[in-house]
């Protein structure tokens, strides 16, 4: 009963719950921006490229055939599976990954500009002039105690 006590305790932690919503924001993320890359910035690009499909790019290294069949419906040569290089897809993925990268900059770069302003403002704040010590306190105690007896 401990084991699930303890792993409760870990799993409600504050820093456990924010990184788990960093992942599942993140991935979403990462779909928005899949989209971006694939249906916004690459098909403008191919386009002038020549109506190039970029996820379609591939160096084929040995090409794919279907079964043959016999005539009775046997198979008398196996299907063979395509062997390509697809660097394509690899140019999608470069691009998705530079495109989070520079957003992930940017927020960062944001977050360190307002770091920055909201220690200025502590900084530029006045302080609060620091207590006397002790002795002072006593001795104005004193002098008030003397005034007012006279």
């Amino acid at each position: 009963m401990g084991l699930i006590k303890e792993f409760k305790e870990f799993a409600m932690r504050g820093n456990v719950v924010d990184m788990a919503v960093g992942i599942i924001i993140g991935g979403a993320f990462g779909k928005i921006v899949s989209s971006l890359v694939n249906d916004i910035i690459m098909p403008p690009i191919g386009k002038l490229m020549g109506g190039v499909d970029f996820s379609s790019l591939k160096y084929v290294i040995q090409q794919g055939s279907e079964a043959v069949k016999g005539p009775d419906g046997s198979v008398t040569q196996p299907a063979v599976q395509e062997v390509a290089i697809r660097y394509g897809s690899f140019i999608n993925v470069t691009i998705d990954f530079l495109i989070v990268a520079f957003a992930i900059f940017m927020m960062i770069k944001v977050m360190n500009k307002a770091t920055e302003v909201m220690m200025k403002k502590e900084e530029e704040a006045p302080e609060a002039p620091p207590e006397p010590p002790k002795q002072e306190v006593l001795l104005a105690e004193i002098r008030d105690l003397l005034k007012a007896k006279s």
